[in-house]
């Protein structure tokens, strides 16, 4: 997929009567419209770097109701609809039984839209809350369980690749906690493949700023689910590193954008990692005697 491919299609206006079906109320000024073809560059840069395309498959959109999943699935049906996505797309919702839940939000506004979808629902809340010491996050088990039920309703329908909507930010974080709490250079990769070697991972907002999707999702009047549910989010350590980084970008605006760069420009010889570069096979060349005059 070339991100310079039928910049005509890109243009084309996403409002009115024939748009895709997420866009038909979409504002008319020409703030938003920015904001729409920015986010969709990055995201059309970021299916074609990191070659998550292929022609013919068919992904299982993950949303939770949130901005960032919603904005998601919002631009690959925008991508989609311009014929600059050749991938038929299924968006998928696992209800976990989380109390407060409004279980009806998101099947009744794909449906209104005409958005093929698929709601999933199983009681992993209860099943975190038996387990989870009391005190504990629960957001690892709940997301390795997720994880296991969305595979599983991946395999279900076909699908060759799970699509998540974690962002620019997203990768940040992940990266800071490995670095300060896990001691190793990793962050949120943009593309993965799952253990067991069937399915893939895809992250096609990984160069997308949180700020620029939640001035989307708004935009768009998307019915938005509160991600705190479960009433676990309070003191997470992923909540202070963004704060730590929004310190940051305050300070020095572009900050986080410099670090998304250096993600995609690592130097091993410049590490200290013996398994990527060949320190030991690295030696001076003897220099030839100089002639005497």
């Amino acid at each position: 997929m070339s991100t310079g491919a039928s910049l005509e299609a890109e243009d084309r206006d996403p409002g009115g009567e024939g748009a895709p079906p997420l866009f038909r109320h979409a504002p008319e000024g020409v703030e938003f419209g920015k904001l729409r073809k920015r986010l969709m560059r990055e995201m059309r840069e970021t299916l074609a770097r990191y070659a998550m395309v292929e022609p013919g498959a068919r992904w299982l959109v993950c949303l939770s109701g949130g901005k960032d999943s919603w904005s998601l699935l919002a631009l690959l049906l925008d991508l989609e609809w311009r014929g600059l996505l050749p991938v038929d797309l299924l968006a998928c919702n696992l209800d976990q039984a989380q109390p407060g839940f409004p279980a009806r939000v998101l099947p009744d506004f794909l449906s209104a839209h005409g958005i093929p979808h698929r709601i999933e629902r199983r009681d992993t809340y209860s099943v975190v809350t038996r387990t989870v010491p009391e005190g504990r996050t629960y957001c690892s088990l709940c997301s390795r369980l997720r994880r296991g039920h969305l595979y599983r309703i991946a395999r279900e329908e076909g699908c060759s690749a799970i699509v998540l909507g974690h962002h620019r930010e997203d990768v940040l974080e992940t990266f800071l906690m490995n670095l300060l709490h896990g001691a190793r250079l990793a962050a949120m990769p943009p593309k993965l493949r799952n253990d067991e070697g069937d399915l893939l991972v895809l992250r096609p907002l990984a160069l997308s700023a949180e700020a620029d999707l939640a001035r989307f999702a708004e935009a768009l009047r998307f019915p938005i689910i509160p991600c705190d549910l479960c009433g676990s989010q309070e003191g997470m350590e992923r909540a202070r590193v963004k704060a730590m980084l929004e310190d940051w970008e305050r300070a020095r605006p572009g900050t986080k954008r410099n670090m998304v760069r250096a993600l995609a420009n690592a130097r091993p010889s410049h590490l200290l990692d013996p398994s990527l570069f060949d320190f030991a096979g690295l030696a001076a060349e003897a220099r030839a005697p100089e002639a005497a005059e």
